[in-house]
């Protein structure tokens, strides 16, 4: 970000994006490193069909698609007007309601499936459908989130705003702590070779985390406020106390899991 204001909030110079753009370009800065390096851990071929399921921005088809240039990348999402249409040949974007949609199985080599499963209606069934997607030896990544409970955070302000974050995550029909269940429901799908890595999130793990955490209170805290999950005060308070080492938090847990479909 280019600075702050007076309240420890994202400045808004010259307003050149949007904050969903702004939230977007950030969550790509705290995870696209992380996930690429995940998916550098597999074997990938430049031939590979590829699946990026709830893409965002793309970020990662457009890395995938790097890597699999006699191959293919589809990426697809409910919403797609963050991608930018120009993109290497061999990626698709595509508009498409998810849990309305069922591709042949054996369809990809690999999949990858980022915050989108704890969205679902039914995520655990739908995971399992996503499995069957998978051709023998490909690998489904899946990265998702498990919350902590607010009651245990370490400042009044935090437990307030915390509890309000995961409270309307709920209310939107957003499971908070889907991400424990991942590793045990991909093993159930049949998936083998399993490995996992958790990594902590939320005030004082990280500069970029930092950054987006005080984005999206800015432009989506308003309604914590005038729902009366939280006051106006407490919000301010908790992104003032972001970079304060004694206000340092494990909120939520990031959970990245890895399976590969059993060769034939």
């Amino acid at each position: 970000m280019s600075g702050q204001d007076e309240k420890g909030f994202p400045a808004e110079e010259a307003e050149e994006e949007s904050g969903e753009q702004v939230i977007a370009r950030l969550w790509e800065q705290n995870y696209d490193d992380s996930t690429a390096e995940l998916l550098d851990l597999l074997p990938i071929r430049d031939d590979w069909r590829c699946l990026d399921l709830g893409a965002g921005t793309a970020s990662m088809a457009r890395w995938m698609a790097q890597r699999t240039e006699r191959g293919s990348v589809l990426a697809v999402d409910i919403d797609t007007s963050l991608i930018d249409p120009s993109g290497p040949p061999n990626l698709t974007v595509k508009q498409l309601d998810l849990t309305a949609e069922d591709f042949a199985e054996e369809s990809f080599d690999l999949i990858l499936a980022r915050a989108i499963f704890s969205q679902l209606p039914d995520p655990d069934a739908y995971l399992a459908r996503v499995a069957r997607w998978l051709a023998p030896g490909g690998w489904l990544l899946v990265e998702d989130f498990c919350f902590m409970p607010a009651a245990q955070a370490g400042t009044e302000n935090g437990r307030a705003v915390i509890d309000a974050y995961v409270r309307t995550f709920e209310a939107h029909g957003v499971d908070a702590y889907w991400g424990r269940r991942a590793p045990a429901l991909m093993a159930r799908a049949g998936l083998v070779a399993m490995d996992k890595r958790i990594r902590p999130l939320c005030p004082g793990q990280g500069e970029t985390e930092n950054a987006l955490m005080k984005a999206r209170l800015h432009y989506q805290g308003a309604p914590l406020v005038d729902n009366g999950l939280v006051s106006a005060e407490q919000l301010a308070g908790f992104v003032a106390s972001l970079d304060d080492p004694g206000a340092q938090d494990i909120a939520t847990l990031q959970v990245s899991v890895w399976a590969q479909r059993p060769a034939a």
